[in-house]
């Protein structure tokens, strides 16, 4: 019995963009931390800060991530 592969779904691409891109790049060459999840509410990700460098944003996400899960 052969198991057919079936390409990703739009579900499962969504899943890993949640966990992937949180930290942008803005026009103004700041970065910008969004929330993983969207709000239900507006479809759209929280904004979490706007930082000078990559650097500030990723040790900001740790400080989310701690606080969330202390």
């Amino acid at each position: 019995m052969t198991v057919a592969s079936t390409p990703a779904s739009i579900d499962d691409r969504s899943a890993d963009a949640q966990l992937v891109g949180v930290i942008r790049k803005l026009a103004s060459g700041q970065y910008r931390l969004y929330s993983r999840k969207r709000d239900p509410r507006t479809g759209r990700r929280r904004n979490l800060g706007t930082f000078p460098n990559r650097a500030a944003a990723e040790k900001h996400e740790r400080a989310v991530q701690f606080f969330k899960r202390r």
